[in-house]
């Protein structure tokens, strides 16, 4: 007894309950695939269609969906303690400019050697960033000392607000 399946045909029209040959017959027929579409139903429901195309359209509508994703990624700026005004100038002036690109900045303030005893100088240092950036960005990450490095975390405005 061949098993029956519920039939779409190449239009999209329901044809009905039919037998498996018979829908490969008809799918012969008409120079395209017959393709399970849902093999959990009871019976299962089978369409009519070029599956080639099918997966190519498949794979364009992730290709598309991809390219109107937003992703953020996380800069890294390394800023010395002891550093010069225009090295500073510069430095501030890449943050801004990967905040307006919507990217997430982490800021490294290094310490060498005997530099550590003046942590306070780093905190400083970084709320003089965060004071010439709140317009770019929001301090997501309050500054932290880690080992010899102190670090922060800089996000870009919501493009909303």
């Amino acid at each position: 007894m061949a098993k029956e399946v519920r039939l779409i045909d190449e239009n999209g029209h329901q044809v009905g309950l039919v037998s498996t040959l018979e829908a490969l017959k008809r799918a012969r027929d008409a120079g395209l695939d017959l393709v399970e579409i849902a093999p959990s139903n009871r019976p299962p429901v089978c369409k009519i269609m070029d599956y080639g195309k099918f997966i190519y359209d498949a794979a364009k509508k992730v290709r598309e969906s991809k390219k109107k994703q937003v992703s953020n990624y996380l800069k890294t700026i390394k800023i010395r303690l002891n550093i010069g005004e225009s090295d500073f100038n510069v430095k501030s002036g890449r943050i801004k400019e990967f905040l307006e690109d919507g990217d997430k900045v982490k800021i490294m303030i290094l310490f060498r050697g005997r530099e550590i005893i003046y942590k306070q100088r780093g905190f400083e240092l970084l709320e003089r960033i965060h004071d010439l950036v709140k317009d770019y960005g929001r301090m997501e990450r309050k500054p932290k000392l880690e080992g010899k490095n102190i670090t922060a975390i800089f996000a870009p405005m919501s493009k909303k607000g």
